[in-house]
């Protein structure tokens, strides 16, 4: 029986745990590791084939023995400790799935990582993770038909599904709060017919794109971090629009850009804007819809008074934890959709891959579940030894990204594609 040791409980590592612990086919143990034991993993410690350890990451010692003792180490844990348990993988041995993006310091770690002959696979969550595999298939499909690809470009976003969608921002909390008002923060760079674009925080909500998916109607999406090295990561050499964006709901930016320009979204900014400085700038904005949002918010009631925060941010973040929380009875949903133009014999032509999942409720949402599988399904490969690659890796990879997609697809996560010739 092989060991696998799960760092980090958060709400998307539900179905993860859950295919982990009732998959027969891998016989494993699972080691559940965490400050605190999570109300949901309470549902899975009795099984037999499952055991949790109170973990801090700065323990040294334990990190070491937890790691040792593991077969395969999955690091759910916020992006900045994967450094930490990826040296101590290379250290023994130990091969590594993460479902963040590729830091600088886990990119150093590639000849290393050869050297000990491990994997160390990340960005294989949602996205990133099924927006690299689900566009690579496509990418790679294109370019065996000799097609040049002029123009690519992707969304995706984490939403409230319509039937539980409540209040005038089409909006609530389903992930990491924290990523939630921070979003943009990075500003966005991207090609447009041949031109880089950047745009820095305070610019990002003001240039939206709007996205029609299939059966779902319209969303707004805005440009995230730097679109450009996709050009190499995914071999789009010909290609003179690449754009990576986040999805919201129509009216969500301009609304939400509020707060950026006043600074309520500052870690570091102590003092929280007043109300009559609040409505001053208001008075500016001839918009009925962001008055509606920002009413329903109604920021500065009395009875958050005496919420303590030591920032704009965290003030703002306790607010939209009240009013954006999810009741009992809804669910999430996730939307992506690339966008392809690309000249196959003398023609133009366009492809648009569409994806819809939503949630069955809080625990078990759209996100864990697209967050989760795709993590598994790496987990499965790297166990069968079914991967061959070594080094620092993410999933673009045809023998990593054909199994998956169709696990995926077998198991309710698929794709639309309209074709428009």
């Amino acid at each position: 029986m092989k060991t696998i040791l799960l760092l980090g409980l958060g709400r998307s590592t539900n179905t993860l745990i859950k295919y982990l612990l009732q998959s027969e086919e891998l016989n494993i143990k699972v080691v559940l590791a965490d400050k605190v034991l999570s109300p949901f993993v309470k549902d899975y410690i009795n099984y037999e084939n499952c055991e949790f350890v109170e973990f801090n990451i700065e323990n040294v010692d334990l990190r070491k023995k937890l790691i040792l003792k593991s077969d395969l180490v999955v690091s759910m844990l916020p992006p900045r400790f994967h450094v930490l348990v990826a040296n101590e993988c290379v250290n023994f041995k130990k091969n590594l799935v993460t479902a963040s993006y590729v830091s600088n310091e886990i990119q150093n770690l590639d000849q290393e990582a050869k050297k000990s002959n491990i994997l160390i696979l990340n960005e294989i969550g949602l996205d990133p993770g099924i927006d690299h595999i689900s566009a690579m298939e496509v990418i790679d499909s294109l370019h065996n038909q000799d097609a040049k690809i002029t123009t690519f470009k992707s969304f995706c976003g984490g939403l409230i599904a319509p039937e539980s969608d409540n209040n005038p921002w089409n909006y609530k909390i389903t992930w990491n709060p924290r990523n939630i008002i921070l979003a943009g923060k990075d500003g966005a760079t991207y090609l447009k017919d041949g031109l880089e674009k950047t745009f820095n925080y305070n610019e990002v909500f003001n240039h939206v794109e709007y996205v029609d998916i299939p059966n779902c109607g319209r969303f707004e999406s805005y440009a995230n971090r730097n679109s450009l090295h996709y050009k190499e990561k995914y071999n789009l050499q010909d290609a003179k629009t690449i754009v990576r964006g986040t999805i919201r709901s129509v009216g969500f930016c301009k609304a939400w850009n509020i707060f950026v320009q006043l600074g309520m979204t500052s870690e570091t900014n102590s003092d929280f804007i007043s109300k009559q400085n609040f409505l001053n700038y208001m008075n500016n904005i001839a918009d009925p819809d962001v008055h509606e949002k920002m009413n329903y918010l109604d920021l500065h009631n009395s009875c958050y008074s005496n919420m303590n925060y030591d920032s704009s941010y965290s003030y703002l973040m306790n607010v939209l934890s009240e009013k954006w929380s999810l009741s009992n009875s809804d669910i999430d949903m996730i939307v992506m959709q690339h966008k392809f133009v690309y000249q196959l014999n003398g023609k133009n032509h366009k492809l648009n891959l569409s994806m819809v999942v939503k949630g069955e409720d809080t625990i078990h949402t759209g996100m864990a579940k697209t967050v989760g599988l795709p993590v598994f399904f790496a987990c499965k490969l790297i166990l069968q030894n079914k991967i061959s690659l070594k080094g620092v890796r993410i999933p673009v990879y045809p023998e990593i990204y054909k199994p998956i997609l169709k696990e995926l697809s077998q198991n309710g996560i698929h794709f639309i594609r309209t074709s428009i010739s």
